[in-house]
């Protein structure tokens, strides 16, 4: 009979990282929720970044269903900054953007899929159908959108520019998209009928 790992012993998950089983002893494990912050906090989180001389990346979206493109577009991102922070629509915006059938997956949730990718450091959820406002709070130093955005209808892309920031289109991946996975979902679940 197999007997636990210290780390699932400790933490409940299979393989979950803990410090201890990196090098320290009796630490907790890192929690994902632990980057979803309050707008406020994204704000000091950045601000004291900042303040150390690192450079920070944002990007904003509904992020449903995360798939290979999401992690991708993510990875890219945070490799041209030292932090990346992630603004996700709220499931009320995101109904009012892609309809009544979505957010496939609650905000919260979303939220803590995307804290738990390597590639992100902080997590903010945003109510409003655009992320101006957040944009101008963080006032992050490089901002990205997907290469469905021209750079000239990437909301913020004035007020990053004014303050001498960068503001990129990264390369959309072919074959990744969440509305055409759910379409897949729906229709083979049609045909099962």
């Amino acid at each position: 009979m197999r007997t636990a790992s210290r780390a699932t012993r400790r933490t409940g998950y299979p393989g979950a990282a803990t410090r201890s089983n990196r090098g320290t002893h009796d630490a907790a494990p890192v929690r994902a929720v632990s980057k979803v912050k309050t707008l406020a906090g994204v704000v000091r989180a950045v601000r004291k970044a900042q303040a150390a001389g690192r450079r920070v990346v944002f990007t904003n979206g509904c992020f449903d269903l995360l798939h290979r493109g999401h992690t991708r577009y993510l990875e890219r991102a945070r490799s041209l900054g030292d932090a990346l922070v992630v603004a996700i629509n709220s499931d009320r915006s995101v109904r009012a953007l892609k309809g009544p059938g979505r957010p496939v997956v609650p905000d919260a949730q979303r939220a803590e899929v995307l804290a738990a990718l390597a590639a992100v450091d902080y997590v903010v959820v945003f109510d409003d159908l655009d992320p101006a406002r957040v944009i101008r709070a963080v006032q992050p130093d490089v901002l990205v959108k997907g290469g469905d955005w021209p750079i000239s209808q990437i909301v913020g892309a004035d007020f990053v520019q004014s303050r001498g920031g960068r503001v990129l289109s990264l390369p959309y991946v072919a074959g990744a998209s969440t509305s055409a996975l759910i379409g897949r979902i729906l229709g083979k679940a049609v045909k099962r009928r």
